[in-house]
């Protein structure tokens, strides 16, 4: 399967991209309910540190950051875990290239690799060329059935955005149905879309969808359910990290130079089989060619 996708050039990847995501269609309840997480796993559980050399890598997927650079920087699988946090298109060039390795690294490794649902990962959202309606169909068809958070060992929460007033516990968010469009509002929009906050309590989020929330509230989250950190990703954070709200949350930025203008370092978040923790920086890999359409970037910094 990762020979297939390789040998994909720019001239038949549309075609290739199709003909892969066909494979998936034609055994899509296995590819699907199983491969991407069952059916009743709202929090998919991951591992620290399977095997001597593995580590698990917590990043957020944003554009066209290059899931090859990422193996590069965190370590190959299936020899590293990894752990990617959500919005794997609209914000590069190359996002159906980069979504398509994220599925067809899954299927390979199934499980060594863990792919939560972002805010874009949505039919109303995702704004990227597919270049085929039935890409863009089985792409949005599969976002579906991806987990909305995982858990590190029962210590590490992960997921995309960031807590809901309606979700006290990890029972209330195992409780959701999560195979479904992302709605407008509620406890699984909250998950993809809200933002941790200098302000104590909950807050009207300035994006127009989920809440802000203060330090107060993590801490609340953290300790009722055992947790010892909240690692989330969906803002720009210039360092690649950064740490917030008296340890209690991360924001990690893996996407060097968003949108190809931003200047920002991007960072994985290794945790080892003691849980020890250590980010990883990196800067965007040279551009050896140039994107073969031109695009306005979007001014939309969400």
């Amino acid at each position: 399967m990762m020979k297939f996708f390789y040998k994909i050039n720019l001239k038949a990847k549309k075609e290739g991209i199709l003909i892969f995501l066909s494979i998936i269609e034609s055994n899509r309840e296995n590819a699907g309910a199983r491969g991407f997480g069952q059916a009743d796993r709202t929090i998919d559980g991951v591992q620290a540190s399977v095997g001597s050399g593995g580590e698990d890598l917590v990043r957020s997927g944003q554009g066209d950051s290059g899931g090859r650079m990422e193996c590069s920087a965190g370590g190959n699988a299936p020899d590293t875990n990894y752990l990617f946090m959500g919005d794997y298109v609209d914000r590069g060039y190359y996002s159906v290239e980069t979504v398509t390795l994220l599925v067809a690294l899954k299927v390979r490794y199934r499980d060594r690799i863990t792919i939560l649902r972002g805010n874009h990962e949505s039919r109303q959202i995702t704004q990227v060329k597919y270049g085929n309606a039935n890409v863009w169909k089985y792409f949005t068809d599969l976002f579906d059935y991806l987990p909305l958070t995982a858990l590190i060992e029962s210590q590490v929460f992960c997921l995309h955005g960031g807590l809901s007033p309606s979700l006290d516990t990890l029972d209330n968010i195992r409780a959701l149905e999560r195979i479904q469009e992302v709605p407008h509002e509620g406890p699984m929009c909250d998950l993809l879309w809200s933002d941790p906050d200098d302000r104590c309590g909950w807050g009207i989020s300035p994006r127009g969808a989920g809440y802000t929330f203060g330090q107060d509230i993590a801490s609340q989250f953290n300790h009722t359910n055992g947790l010892t950190l909240i690692s989330r990703a969906h803002q720009l954070v210039m360092e690649g990290f950064n740490w917030c709200q008296e340890k209690n949350v991360v924001t990690v930025f893996s996407a060097p130079n968003y949108c190809y203008r931003c200047g920002n370092m991007a960072a994985i978040l290794e945790i080892g089989e003691n849980m020890e923790q250590n980010f990883l920086q990196f800067d965007p890999a040279p551009r050896q060619i140039e994107p073969d359409a031109t695009r306005k970037t979007p001014d939309y910094f969400l």
